[in-house]
């Protein structure tokens, strides 16, 4: 129990730092593809502008509007934070971690329903931002909330569906069960490359990043929910994104790229303990790449307007989600692999 609480305090201040120094790389690859230098000021290289950033957050002015519902504004932003957190909660980092007769595995928790908690986490979060929009009694925070509500529901269910083929195929809803299933070098991408496109769309669209930053869109509605929000509270929503991208990295690489999975590390004959630091290692090799692939797509396509981001989720992802169940369970069947 000593050695969890341990491990879940090293992943917290590593998803904090993480999520912290996200910022950064999005700064400066922002300016890259803007032919800029971006921060470099604080520290060399302006490596320690996040801290900086942090900072002047904690010594901005806590403003509260007169009219907003006190309990709620503050509850808002705690939500979209905390459910944020949460989520790493249930991912596999790596593998066990035997030195002599202590062994220990880089996974705080391990239900069998994985997946679902990870889909429960997904949707309480949606509260935070819902509770912060309407707290703030301001018309263009209410309307950034009704629409981050409208769309996390729609591709919820498109992403949903985009699973269930991956379910059918590893038949478990543990994250270590599916990745366990991968060990062996056969990556999900190479059985449901289609899923994982279908799933890494609404992965955008839950994070309400580019194209799909309806909720925050400044041309439109300010600042969308987190208008009325200043110091940390604004930190905290803001901080929620970024911690949601690493997550949602995190669990594109554990369903669809084998996790901590290195091909080939163990037939070398590498001992136990270093296949384990080293899966670890590609683990977060993986996640960079999807952070960095969030960031270039944000500063590479335009933003939808809403009516198109509507009819994308329920016209077009959710009945490709549905035809990619037909087609992988008459694929399944013709080949012998579903029961029943």
């Amino acid at each position: 129990m000593l050695a969890t609480f341990i491990f879940l305090a090293i992943m917290l201040g590593v998803t904090l730092v993480v999520a912290m120094y996200e910022t950064y790389a999005e700064r400066k690859i922002a300016a890259f593809m803007q032919d800029r230098i971006g921060p470099n000021r604080a520290g060399p290289f302006g490596l320690l502008q996040p801290l900086a950033d942090g900072v002047k957050m904690f010594m901005k002015e806590d403003f509260i509007p007169a009219t907003a519902n006190r309990t709620l504004y503050f509850l808002g932003p705690a939500i979209a934070m905390t459910t944020a957190l949460l989520t790493g909660a249930v991912i596999p980092w790596g593998g066990t971690f035997t030195i002599g007769d202590f062994s220990f595995s880089l996974q705080a928790a391990d239900p069998e329903i994985g997946i679902l908690y990870v889909f429960a986490m997904v949707s309480i979060g949606v509260y935070g931002i819902m509770l912060g929009g309407w707290a703030s009694n301001n018309k263009f925070a209410l309307y950034g909330a009704i629409r981050a509500a409208s769309q996390m529901v729609s591709y919820e269910l498109a992403m949903g569906l985009s699973l269930i083929a991956l379910i059918m195929t590893t038949g478990t809803l543990s994250l270590s069960g599916i990745v366990v299933g991968q060990l062996d070098g056969t990556w999900n991408i190479l059985i449901q490359p289609f899923g994982f496109l279908l799933f890494l769309v609404c992965a955008f669209a839950e994070t309400n990043r580019a194209p799909f930053d309806l909720p925050e869109c400044e041309t439109e509605l300010i600042g969308g929910y987190h208008t009325e929000f200043s110091s940390m509270k604004l930190g905290f929503y803001l901080f929620a994104e970024y911690v949601n991208m690493f997550i949602s990295s995190a669990v594109l690489s554990t369903l669809y790229f084998g996790g901590y999975d290195v091909p080939w590390l163990k037939q070398a004959g590498v001992t136990d303990v270093w296949v384990t630091i080293a899966g670890t290692a590609f683990l977060f090799a993986k996640v960079c790449f999807f952070i960095f692939l969030f960031m270039w797509i944000r500063w590479t396509l335009p933003r939808f307007r809403y009516d198109q981001l509507m009819n994308l989720g329920w016209k077009k992802l959710i009945p490709l989600a549905i035809l990619n169940i037909l087609i992988t369970g008459g694929v399944m069947w013709f080949t012998g692999k579903l029961n029943g």
